[in-house]
C-alpha cells in the first residue's frame, strides 16, 4: 500500500496539533495493536506505573485490532489525528518513513538502549542508517506436531525434510479418522507466507538480486507442486483456502492435525485451551539441499514526526522496554524475547518450545523491505489460491504472479 496521498494532509496537520498540543503537554496517546485478550490490560497497567512514576504524564491506550489497525492509522494520518506512538506492522515502515512521518528515535537513543536489543529483531527497523521504529513483538516459525497421532502411526521422529513429511502424512491418514496430515493455511493473512516454507526450503528468493521476483523460478514451481501434490492425495484438511490460520490452529488444537507450521504463541494457546494435548515443536522441513528458512515477523512500536510530546512519549518507550515489562508482555502473548537480558531470564532459557524457534533464527527470513509490499504479497495469495483450487497451472500461473510483481516494484521505484 502506498501513502503518498497522505503527505498533504499529514505536514498540514501539524500546526494545528502544535496549538493543541500546548494545553496537554504531557499527555501521549498510544495506539497499540490488539494480539489477545491481554493486550489492553497489560498496556492500561503499564501506563498507570509510569503514570505513578511520572507525575503530571497521561498515557493514553488506545487498543485496536490488528484486521483494521492498517486502515485506522491511513484514516487518523490521513486527518492529523494520529496518535503520539503507535504498533504498526514492521513491513508498512517504509510507507511511513518515506511519507516523512515516522519520527528518527536515534538522538533519544544511547549506547546502553540500544544494547538491550537483540540484533536480529532491531535491524528491521533501521533504514538507511536512521531506526525509526523499535521491536514490540517478535515471532518466527517452526512445526508443531502431534506426538500421539505420530505414535500410533509408528512415526518415531518428526521430518527433517518434505519427503519425510509427506511420508508421515500418509501415516497419518492411514490411521482413518476424521485427523489430517499435514495443515496448509490457505486464506487471509500469511497465505503467501506458508508457501514461502518450501519455496526456501528449494533455495528460491522472493526478490531476486536483479530487483524481480523470484516466483517465476524452479523453486517456486516445484514448492507449488510440493503442497498441490500433498491437497490432490488428501493429506492435508479439505477446503485448505476456506481455512485462515486460526482455523488451522484450532484443528491442531482438537487433536486432528498431525503436523502444521505456525508461530510461538500457539504452545501458549495449547497450554491453556487443551492442556492434554501432547505435542512436539521441530524445525521447518528441509528442502532437497538442505535449505530451510523460517519467516521472522517483528512489529514495530513507532513515534510519529507530528508529536508534540516527544519527551514523554520517548520516556514511556523506553519504560516499555526495560526487563521486567518486556519479560511480562512476551510471555504474556507468546512471542520471543527481542531483549538480551530478558531472553535469559529462566520463563524464555528454559523454554523448551521457544528453543526450536530461536534455534531457527539464523536462518529466518523478512519480509523484503520495499514499497507495495502488501500489494505483493496479495498477488501471491491470490497465486497460490488458484493453484490449490486447481483453477491455474503452476507455472503459467506464478509466471503471471510474477510479472505482476515486477510492475509493481516498477511503479514503486
Amino acid at each position: 500500500m502506498s501513502f503518498n496521498w497522505l503527505k498533504t494532509a499529514f505536514v498540514g496537520s501539524v500546526a494545528a496539533i502544535a496549538l493543541a498540543g500546548n494545553a496537554y503537554a504531557d499527555t501521549v496517546r498510544v495506539t497499540v495493536a490488539e494480539y489477545s485478550s491481554k493486550t489492553g490490560p497489560y498496556f492500561e497497567k503499564v501506563a498507570s506505573e509510569f503514570e505513578a512514576a511520572n507525575p503530571g504524564s497521561d498515557i493514553q491506550i488506545e487498543v485496536v485490532p490488528w484486521d483494521v489497525l492498517q486502515q485506522k492509522l491511513t484514516t487518523d494520518i490521513s486527518g492529523g489525528a494520529n496518535a503520539d506512538l503507535a504498533i504498526i506492522g514492521t513491513r508498512w515502515l517504509i510507507d511511513y518513513v518515506q511519507q516523512g512521518v515516522a519520527a528518527p528515535l536515534d538522538e533519544y537513543m544511547n549506547d546502553e538502549f540500544k544494547g538491550r536489543f537483540i540484533e536480529t529483531f532491531l535491524s528491521p527497523s533501521v533504514m538507511d542508517g536512521k531506526t525509526y521504529g523499535l521491536p514490540i513483538a517478535a515471532s518466527a516459525r517452526a512445526m508443531y506436531y502431534n506426538k500421539e497421532l505420530f505414535e500410533k502411526a509408528g512415526i518415531t521422529q518428526p521430518p527433517a525434510n518434505w519427503d519425510e513429511l509427506k511420508a508421515a502424512a500418509q501415516k497419518i491418514k492411514a490411521l482413518g479418522g476424521d485427523v489430517y496430515g499435514f495443515g496448509l493455511q490457505g486464506k487471509e493473512i500469511e497465505t503467501d507466507v506458508y508457501f514461502y516454507y518450501a519455496f526456501w526450503s528449494q533455495g528460491g528468493n522472493l526478490i531476486d538480486k536483479d530487483g524481480t521476483s523470484g516466483l517465476d523460478s524452479e523453486a517456486a514451481y516445484k514448492a507449488a507442486e510440493l503442497y498441490k501434490s500433498l491437497i490432490d492425495e488428501g493429506l492435508t484438511e479439505p477446503g485448505v483456502t476456506s481455512l485462515n490460520r486460526e482455523d488451522v490452529q484450532n484443528l491442531f488444537k482438537q487433536g486432528r492435525v498431525g503436523m502444521m507450521i505456525t508461530a510461538p504463541f500457539l504452545a501458549a494457546q495449547i497450554k491453556e485451551e487443551a492442556p492434554n494435548l501432547k505435542y512436539g515443536v521441530a524445525a521447518i522441513p528441509a528442502g532437497p539441499n538442505g535449505d530451510r528458512g523460517t519467516y521472522g515477523v517483528t512489529d514495530s512500536i513507532i513515534m510519529f514526526e507530528n508529536s508534540q510530546n516527544k519527551e514523554t512519549a520517548w520516556k514511556f518507550l523506553d519504560y516499555l522496554f526495560t526487563t521486567d515489562k518486556r519479560e511480562e508482555f512476551t510471555a504474556g502473548e507468546g512471542f520471543l524475547p527481542v531483549n538480551k537480558e530478558e531472553a535469559t531470564r529462566p520463563v524464555f532459557a528454559e523454554n523448551a518450545d521457544l528453543k526450536a524457534f530461536t534455534d531457527l533464527l539464523p536462518n529466518a527470513r523478512f519480509a523484503p523491505v520495499i514499497p507495495g509490499w502488501e500489494e505483493i504479497a496479495a498477488v501471491t495469495s491470490n497465486a497460490i489460491q488458484k493453484i490449490y483450487l486447481g483453477q491455474g497451472e503452476i507455472k503459467p500461473t506464478l509466471d503471471a504472479a510474477a510479472a505482476e510483481i515486477d510492475g509493481i516494484i516498477a511503479k514503486n521505484k
